[in-house]
């Protein structure tokens, strides 16, 4: 892609270094060709590109995973781009199918968080089924049936898991729920949901992760029937 010109100069391996990335077209998260092919095309020393390359990763424009490569970065855009997907694919989503991928992921965090629980996440997961059982409208309950679940995520002690739950509840609040009617105005005392919980959290407090699991998948499956009938 470049001719070699053998220049020992690090600002001019610099700038070189960055047209090759922008020209390349490479996207975020794709591997930068092995050192020894940069060299090549650069035509700069291993020296040289090295430097060239760490001040790239001071910058944020790469990163680098020992043992598997050189990596493009995301950028400021890219990464509004992310933020903003989740929000899309709501948009293009139907509560139906939200459901059935909260049924897939939701279950195996619940069963890492009965291995991970720490004593804060079972009180936060309290906190939020009390305050649910006292909701007056089911506005006020969504919000601490969504704070529930989310400290169950927070509970698996999985900084991944719990940005994998992030996301997806981020599109469940972009589906268009508009299908969906509620026969009251707030939840009844007997309200299936708060049971549910209670047996969730139980199983999560018992380091039960199988029951976790299972208990979860349960929810889900009650709280989809009720919504649009088997599933």
């Amino acid at each position: 892609m470049f001719e070699g010109t053998h220049n020992s100069d690090g600002a001019d391996a610099l700038s070189e270094l960055r047209n090759y990335i922008a020209d390349s077209g490479l996207k975020p998260g794709q591997r930068l060709p092995a050192e020894r092919v940069l060299t090549t095309e650069l035509g700069i020393t291993r020296n040289t590109l090295r430097k060239a390359l760490d001040t790239l990763e001071r910058e944020g424009t790469i990163w680098r995973h020992v043992g598997k490569g050189t990596f493009v970065a995301a950028t400021g855009d890219d990464l509004d781009q992310m933020t903003r997907s989740p929000i899309e694919i709501g948009k293009q989503l139907t509560p139906f199918k939200m459901m059935r991928a909260r049924l897939t992921i939701e279950p195996a965090i619940a069963r890492e968080a009965a291995i991970n629980a720490s004593g804060e996440a079972l009180v936060h997961m309290d906190r939020a089924m009390e305050r649910a059982h006292t909701a007056t409208s089911w506005k006020a309950y969504e919000v601490q049936d969504d704070e529930f679940h989310r400290a169950v995520a927070e509970a698996s002690d999985n900084l991944l898991l719990l940005s994998i739950f992030d996301q997806l509840n981020l599109v469940r609040r972009a589906v268009a729920w508009g299908s969906v009617t509620r026969q009251s105005p707030g939840p009844a005392d007997d309200h299936p949901s708060f049971s549910e919980h209670k047996e969730i959290a139980a199983a999560i407090r018992n380091r039960d992760p199988m029951a976790a699991q299972e208990a979860m998948r349960k929810h889900l499956r009650s709280v989809a029937g009720r919504l649009f009938g088997e599933i």
